[in-house]
């Protein structure tokens, strides 16, 4: 840090951290603040620059570790950056570059130092090293302040009321950063978290009326997608007599930010998605998924939770209901419109399926609309390229349909929604087909997949579960969708038939005639007709026959069935799924974090 620092590898002999982690206390007046905010290393662009970043912390937080309890040095740190913070507004306002870049510099050494100590300390140490001032050795602050969690609330204030401007983008993506890394002690437990300090932190005190806001902030900053400023758009003027420091602080932060967002993040796996060309969006919707599955509190519901399955539409004039706490108003055409056009990453298809599966409000809203096809197809082609998807983003996107498919609306007005050239739909041309007979192919195509690759029992039964809900409403089916059914039914058929066959011979003792099933009845039936009819028969001869078939067709050899619909029903703990999910997103995907995947205690890391 400081003017010195040239590269990261530089980092543990750099004087600056050499001082803030040593022996010698350092006051919150010192000029050294300044001095060690002022550093110009280029912000990390690769996982290997991030992993190096993280072993040249270790050496620094070790030797705090050591002497922060004589020297409250931490704690000063924290103070200075409070104070700093409590100005930024202002300093936005005023275009005051100098000290809003110092403030982000700042943050970053704090999150920084945060994430080593989270990862090698218990909450309650942590929280002890925080209350350590210079005084005697190990002595601590005896008043009723509580320094982590200022901090905490201080990064809420940030984000919900800092104005974003070119010259604040980066300390508002460093914020949501800090807050991740602080609820980053999941990582590093085996078992899901029900009882933490930085919970208690979010949930209750201070921070909790900040709740609606902070989570209508994070919806916007993922809605409007606002892409980092470009390097040069706010940087100082080089000075001809040697200050050269200041540009470089800001261009070589700004230059290496740009860099690491416009090529899709350098976390800590290869980037999947070059899509991603806005960290703050990114970084907003995951820290929102972090918080809306908090587990909630022994006698505390998540607020967060709360908040996101209760805001409503901001055209929506009805009174907010007394009961429902932390709710608030946001547009749901941005909305709608910002979720159907980011369905290629994770983060967004979780979101999607939060929405509509918590908020009754979004979940009314969208089945209203018009042009579902806008929405429905990202999640088809999720599942269409099941090979290309890992198992989690597959289920998400089936849960959606399954949940759409509740709605006889929906199911209606899908086969009124003609498509043309769906061009990445390759085992067929298909210059002209309805919304509804795609869905139904690549549901088909989804069951065909899992019954000779993954094998997953869930899976089919979504599957089945959301054809079965569509099949009341079946109109005008494309011939090739029809053949699909056919064919689907037929081998579906043929596998039960040889369970049962199975079954029966297990049981040593043929069943009675009347209660074996005839092998593919309906199907026989009709196959018959249409081959007593001869062949080359034209699509209006086979309806013909087929309905000419239905008034003959036995009614006694059939079954009726009550008409059945199926809903999809979380299961008893979800979070036990939803929070290694999330974090293995939150490890994959956030911009600029790097976590060694030896320390990750609460998941085996998926390879897809």
């Amino acid at each position: 840090m400081g003017s010195n620092s040239s590269k990261i590898s530089d980092l543990p002999k750099n004087e600056y951290l050499k001082k803030l982690s040593g022996p010698e206390s350092i006051s919150e007046n010192d000029p050294f603040w300044n001095q060690l905010f002022s550093f110009s290393f280029p912000a990390p662009t690769s996982s290997s620059e991030l992993k190096l970043l993280e072993e040249a912390t270790i050496s620094v937080c070790k030797s705090l570790v050591e002497n922060n309890p004589r020297t409250g040095n931490l704690a000063a740190l924290t103070k200075v950056f409070l104070s700093r913070t409590r100005e930024l507004r202002l300093s936005a306002e005023c275009q005051n570059h100098i000290f809003i870049w110092q403030t982000h510099n700042a943050l970053f050494i704090i999150c920084c130092l945060l994430k080593v100590f989270i990862r090698e300390l218990s909450e309650e140490e942590l929280q002890l090293h925080f209350t350590y001032e210079e005084k005697s050795p190990g002595s601590y602050s005896s008043d009723s302040e509580d320094l982590l969690e200022e901090l905490l609330c201080s990064l809420v204030q940030l984000i919900t009321d800092t104005p974003l401007l070119d010259i604040t983008y980066e300390i508002s993506v460093e914020a949501i950063s800090a807050m991740v890394v602080f609820l980053s002690c999941q990582l590093f437990h085996k078992e899901v978290l029900r009882q933490s300090i930085s919970h208690k932190y979010l949930m209750q005190g201070p921070c909790l009326p900040y709740t609606s806001k902070l989570v209508k902030t994070l919806l916007y900053n993922f809605i409007r997608q606002e892409k980092p400023p470009p390097p040069g758009t706010h940087v100082f003027p080089q000075q001809s007599d040697g200050g050269g420091l200041l540009y470089g602080l800001a261009s070589g932060v700004a230059t290496g930010l740009w860099t690491v967002f416009t090529l899709g993040g350098a976390g800590s796996k290869a980037a999947a998605s070059p899509e991603l060309t806005s960290p703050l969006a990114n970084q907003s919707l995951l820290l929102l998924l972090v918080l809306v599955n908090l587990t909630d509190a022994p006698d505390i519901p998540n607020p967060y939770r709360q908040a996101v399955s209760s805001f409503k539409n901001t055209q929506d004039s009805s009174p907010f209901p007394s009961s429902i706490p932390h709710t608030f108003q946001i547009n749901f055409n941005s909305l709608y419109t910002a979720l159907c056009e980011q369905q290629t990453s994770d983060q967004a298809t979780l979101l999607l399926y939060t929405l509509l599966h918590q908020n009754s409000n979004v979940r009314t809203y969208m089945l209203a609309r018009t042009d579902m096809e806008n929405l429905v197809l990202p999640i088809l082609e999720i599942l269409y390229h099941v090979e290309e998807r890992n198992s989690h983003h597959v289920y998400m996107a089936l849960i959606i349909l399954l949940i759409l498919t509740e709605d006889d609306g929906f199911n209606r007005s899908i086969h009124e929604v003609i498509l043309r050239n769906i061009t990445w739909y390759s085992e067929r041309v298909l210059t002209e087909i309805s919304l509804g007979s795609l869905l139904i192919l690549v549901v088909i195509r989804t069951i065909q997949y899992n019954m000779t690759r993954t094998r997953d029992k869930y899976l089919h039964t979504n599957c089945l579960a959301a054809l079965a809900n569509m099949s009341a409403q079946f109109r005008s089916l494309h011939q090739y969708a029809a053949q699909r059914i056919i064919s689907l039914f037929s081998l579906l058929s043929k596998k039960h038939n040889k369970v049962l066959e199975q079954a029966t011979q297990s049981l040593r003792g043929p069943l009675s005639s009347s209660d074996v099933p005839l092998p593919d009845y309906v199907i026989s039936f009709f196959s018959s007709r249409l081959l007593q009819a001869g062949a080359e028969l034209s699509v209006e001869r086979v309806l013909e026959i087929i309905k000419q078939g239905v008034v003959a067709l036995p009614k006694d050899r059939l079954k009726k069935f009550p008409e059945l619909k199926f809903k999809y029903v979380e299961e008893e703990q979800p979070e036990e799924f939803f929070i290694p999910y999330v974090w293995s997103l939150v490890y994959n995907s956030a911009v600029g974090l790097y976590w060694n995947p030896q320390d990750i205690q609460l998941f085996a890391m998926d390879s897809d």
